[in-house]
């Protein structure tokens, strides 16, 4: 079964092969980041076992992709920290955001579906009324972009045209930024997470693993067991959790963000997403 999953402790003792299967044999394609292979997934419906943006999912599912979920979360974070700004050019909060230029790696991208969320509910913030400066397309070529969203010229590169001042702000998927000028946006960021997970009781969910329609239900159960032992294998269930009632929060309160922001026509429920 073709396969694309990344590196992470939780996969490390499945891709090691140190969990075997008499049924199915996964070969993983070499695709550096992971995220580089997404379109590959559902536009060209390449991978029979695949790694997938939550988002990416769900817009993947809206639009008729042949892929069901495996519940099994191979990425989940609190994103918070990852709105930054150019702490040089004076005092930023979200409330000063609108109107102004924000910029992200793809407009539909999870992280920026999460802090767009965390600015609207949390904050009262019109993320409408924001410049979304964007480098990428969505994964899921049926998508658009909506009118406030604009593609920034080819070379240029999100963390210097924040310090050079052409966006007020940025959404750092891949990790904070080491230039000590660029800070957290939302104050004290971490306890914001903190209590963002209290209230709502739900991680964040980044990425999770989808199965091919056409993969055998008996396969596909023999690929969820594998990736339920890697999981436990890494002994991290609390960002990683495995199992659809593990998830099922999760997973209802990703759905409704993402069906707010106008990314999918309707709520699914989860047992949708199983298919």
């Amino acid at each position: 079964m073709k396969t694309l999953l990344g590196d992470y402790p939780v996969t490390a003792a499945l891709k090691r092969g140190e969990i075997g299967s008499a049924r199915v044999r996964l070969e993983f394609a070499d695709i550096r980041p992971v995220s580089a292979g997404f379109k590959r997934v559902v536009r060209g419906l390449e991978f029979d076992v695949a790694e997938l943006a939550i988002t990416t999912f769900l817009m993947a599912l809206a639009a008729g992709k042949p892929y069901r979920l495996l519940p099994a979360v191979v990425v989940g974070r609190l994103q918070h920290p990852l709105l930054v700004h150019d702490a040089s050019r004076g005092p930023l909060a979200p409330a000063d955001l609108p109107g102004r230029r924000v910029g992200v790696r793809s407009y539909s991208v999870t992280t920026g579906m999460w802090l767009r969320g965390i600015l609207a509910e949390d904050h009262g913030v019109d993320c409408d009324r924001i410049t979304w400066v964007t480098f990428e397309e969505a994964h899921v070529a049926e998508f658009r972009d909506p009118p406030n969203v604009e593609r920034a010229a080819a070379g240029k590169e999100i963390t210097a045209m924040l310090l050079a001042g052409e966006i007020d702000a940025a959404i750092v998927g891949d990790g904070r930024p080491v230039e000590p000028r660029i800070r957290p946006l939302i104050a004290d960021a971490d306890g914001a997470a903190r209590a963002w997970r209290a209230r709502t009781g739900a991680i964040q969910i980044n990425h999770v693993v989808a199965v091919k329609d056409s993969v055998a239900d008996a396969d596909a159960a023999e690929v969820a067991r594998m990736l339920a032992e890697s999981i436990r294998a890494a002994g991290s269930p609390d960002m990683n959790p495995y199992g659809v009632e593990a998830n099922r929060r999760n997973l209802e309160v990703a759905i409704d963000h993402v069906h707010r922001q106008r990314l999918i026509p309707r709520r699914y429920r989860v047992e949708e997403l199983l298919r």
